[in-house]
């Protein structure tokens, strides 16, 4: 694999260790949306942070209630993308990394070919989140569809 620049770009689980799978399965066995905030906040904690020469305006993502970053690297010897995600809200980095499990470490193709929306309406996300969070959710995924697909 090619160096990454941004060395938080290799590490964390999401996409290998935990995939959009293993959160929908988790998320079905609590009863109440109380304790699946709570699991997903969790997840958030296990985000590796970006560095702070990462925030800058070119990675915020626009539209999202809280600020959010977004890194996204290319790997042209696997031909897969790695990415970072980091807020200073605890509930977004744990949508983010949501986000991160269905797309983290997978080719652009991958990527595009994934149905999130159906992702989304398994887990009952939306019907959960305030309409800013789901605009800023929906403006992080579609940031990253962008990407894949300059890539694709």
């Amino acid at each position: 694999m090619n160096k990454l620049a941004i060395p938080a770009l290799s590490g964390g689980p999401f996409g290998t260790e935990i995939k959009s799978t293993d959160i929908a399965d988790t998320l079905s066995f609590f009863d109440d949306w109380e304790d699946r905030y709570r699991y997903i906040i969790d997840l958030g904690k296990e985000l590796t942070a970006l560095p702070t020469s990462c925030r800058t305006d070119e990675n915020l993502i626009i539209g999202c209630q809280s600020q959010v970053w977004l890194v996204c690297e290319y790997d042209t010897t696997n031909n897969i993308l790695f990415m970072a995600v980091d807020s200073e809200a605890l509930i977004v980095k744990g949508l983010a990394a949501i986000v991160l499990s269905a797309f983290n470490k997978k080719t652009p193709q991958e990527i595009t070919d994934f149905n999130i929306d159906a992702f989304f309406t398994d887990i009952d996300l939306f019907n959960h989140l305030s309409s800013m969070r789901g605009n800023g959710l929906r403006a992080m995924v579609s940031k990253i569809l962008r990407v894949a697909k300059n890539y694709g």
